[in-house]
């Protein structure tokens, strides 16, 4: 094939989004077109204000702004973009199931079948199709089935290139990632095919960071990724517990074992949980294909990992409770932060969700701050969960664009989002106007509790 000069991303989501921007920012002489059936998200996409894109990451507004209309583009005219385009990127959602064979592990495969099949019905010309969602080991050849087998004489070369962004920095891995990884077809067509890829990112990327092989060896490299990171989440969480019955403190246990060289400091900080969409969707995934292949002891071993996450919320909530004299009927609890980190607007898996859905059931009252997250979100994400009605949920749940307004007259304060603003708040204010005594229960261990203490507020955080 010959050099590579337009590019389309059916999905403008998270992933799809960010990544094509910056191939468009760096590749100036390739086309890139971003498209979607949502009319409002690619709405949001084109607005003027950059302020309002539908994704937040610090530094995409830059990026988008500098590459809009000169050569990336965002559209909902897919059959265009596909038929125009020498590359085509799927970046569409890959949830776990929620019916049938595999409900609650196997990954949803409808979005990405019906983008092989438009792009097979669409394509009269040899295309390059690159599997950018999260998918399970060899979905390609379910892509490629598909593809093949239309029978309009079009070649398709499959690869596997999957993300490692991380939200919140999700600008930076993008511009200056540990590796890119390509997967595709041994023979001569798929190393070709693997060719023109790396082409595209060594504009930016030095090339041995850009690694290559085969499909299914990619494939499994992204959910192995995402199940170690996991995996040491819960694992500190798990000394969390420990640490708080025996008088440990969890940070000083991390910082002693990330000293180690061979354990690393990172993905060591003790918190109410791990959310997003990559992290239980993908071990939930690892856990069916292990299950499927009849390996239980690898899926029991992976869905621990899930397991202790899950113990993690609920606890920190009954800590809630217990600590507020076994009742938080009829109280205020003020949340800041419902994005499942920093930095970002995605609420998807937070851990906040949780921790708010088992207070409502205790009767408290919620008042929500997130400085990037909207109130339809949050009711969206305790709707979605169907432990109450709709009615119920927005009546238990109340949102404020000012967090000292959120703080006023709660009993309590829960930190479940470590945005770095909470650290320069008025604290003393804050303790002034709540209801006495006054709790502060944080999440992420981010606030200085020595500081807190000293001003009158009774304080906890994670595995102290």
């Amino acid at each position: 094939m010959s050099k590579i000069t337009n590019i389309c991303c059916i999905g403008a989501g998270y992933v799809g989004g960010p990544t094509m921007a910056v191939i468009a920012a760096k590749c100036p002489h390739i086309k890139v077109t971003i498209v979607d059936l949502n009319v409002a998200r690619i709405a949001a996409w084109n607005d003027e204000n950059l302020d309002n894109l539908p994704v937040y990451e610090p530094g995409l507004d830059k990026i988008v702004g500098e590459a809009r209309g000169r050569n990336l583009f965002f559209t909902t005219e897919v059959e265009k973009a596909i038929d125009e385009a020498q590359m085509i990127f799927i970046s569409v959602n890959t949830p776990t199931k929620t019916y049938g064979l595999g409900k609650g592990k196997a990954a949803d495969l409808k979005y990405i079948e019906l983008c092989a099949r438009q792009i097979a019905a669409v394509a009269k010309d040899d295309k390059i199709v690159v599997e950018k969602s999260t998918l399970p080991v060899r979905t390609a050849e379910a892509v490629r089935s598909i593809l093949d087998n239309t029978g309009n004489g079009v070649k398709f070369q499959i690869l596997s290139n999957p993300e490692f962004l991380a939200e919140g920095t999700a600008m930076e891995d993008l511009l200056a990632p540990d590796r890119v990884l390509i997967g595709g077809d041994t023979d001569p067509e798929g190393v070709a095919a693997i060719d023109a890829l790396v082409e595209v990112y060594a504009n930016w990327i030095p090339k041995e960071r850009i690694l290559t092989t085969n499909v299914w060896s990619s494939e499994l490299s992204k959910l192995t990724a995402n199940a170690f990171l996991a995996q040491r989440v819960s694992s500190i969480n798990a000394m969390s517990e420990l640490c708080e019955k025996t008088g440990a403190d969890v940070s000083e246990v991390a910082r002693a074992i990330g000293m180690d060289s061979r354990i690393g400091p990172k993905f060591l900080k003790a918190s109410v949980g791990f959310g997003g969409s990559c992290f239980q969707k993908d071990i939930l995934n690892l856990v069916y294909i292990a299950k499927s292949y009849g390996l239980d002891e690898v899926a029991d071993y992976w869905e621990q990992v899930i397991i202790m996450n899950d113990h993690q919320k609920r606890r920190f909530a009954s800590n809630m409770v217990k600590t507020l004299y076994n009742t938080v009927s009829g109280k205020k609890l003020a949340f800041l932060g419902w994005a499942f980190k920093k930095d970002t607007n995605d609420t998807r898996e937070s851990a906040a969700i949780y921790v708010a859905d088992d207070l409502l059931y205790e009767q408290a009252g919620i008042a929500v701050y997130d400085p990037k997250v909207e109130e339809e979100q949050i009711l969206a994400d305790l709707n979605y969960l169907g432990t109450r009605s709709k009615e119920e949920n927005a009546k238990g749940v109340t949102t404020f664009s000012d967090p000292y307004d959120a703080c006023k007259d709660a009993h309590a304060i829960a930190v479940l989002t470590e945005w770095d603003e909470f650290k320069g708040y008025d604290w003393q204010r804050i303790y002034d106007n709540m209801k006495k005594p006054a709790f502060v229960f944080d999440g992420r261990n981010v606030l200085d509790g020595e500081y807190l203490k000293s001003i009158g507020f009774v304080f906890q955080t994670i595995g102290k």
